[in-house]
């Protein structure tokens, strides 16, 4: 599911703009995660020249393809839609962040008092589940995404949550989970003579 609102660019006079939420290094990753290889970014860019070498790599190349991707753009409409909306990754202010905390503690105490409502401060699970619903948008938050866990192990639950994952999160959650299965089953091999003492 697309985290972002997709828009259709019908009039190709209309001049585009990349959305101000999306930051320089956003920008780099985005291009570097496609592989547009005929785009020259560098950190010493300022926004507005990185702005201008993007919006001009699309106009050269109105018809792009790309591979699978974690952004899920698959040619320049769909580059063009992304960078004109809001970036889907959610910056909260340090006061909505506090709210959406003490909603995932309050989440977590049902569920370790095995799923009992009466147990936490809401009145109603219809309460409790608007809450849990408002926070599900912010799952960039690993609070948020252990409350979706949490709320999916109870076997009385009325439906399936999930939450809203910015690209640039999930592409670090993949890594994780890709270099977790590494490790499980790396070995070592060495050759050469060793010896083994038994007690």
């Amino acid at each position: 599911m697309r985290s972002y609102i997709r828009i259709i660019l019908y009039d190709k006079d209309i001049q585009m703009s990349i959305h101000k939420s999306h930051s320089k290094q956003e920008l780099i990753d985005v291009i570097n995660d496609l592989e547009i290889s005929n785009i020259e970014l560098s950190h010493s860019d300022s926004k507005s020249n990185t702005h201008s070498k993007i919006l001009a790599y699309m106009d050269e190349n109105p018809s792009e393809k790309y591979l699978d991707n974690v952004y899920r753009i698959s040619d320049t409409h769909d580059l063009r839609v992304y960078l004109a909306n809001k970036n889907p990754k959610k910056n909260l202010s340090v006061k909505d962040k506090a709210v959406v905390m003490s909603i995932c503690k309050e989440i977590t105490r049902y569920a370790k008092s095995n799923y009992i409502v009466e147990n936490t401060r809401y009145s109603s699970l219809k309460e409790l589940e608007d809450d849990m619903l408002f926070v599900t948008q912010f799952g960039d938050l690993p609070s948020v995404r252990r409350s979706v866990k949490l709320m999916n192990q109870n076997i009385q639950r009325t439906r399936e949550w999930t939450c809203i994952i910015s690209p640039q999160v999930k592409k670090i959650i993949d890594e994780k989970e890709a270099q977790k299965k590494t490790n499980a089953y790396h070995a070592t091999f060495r050759r050469g003579e060793f010896i083994i003492t038994f007690d």
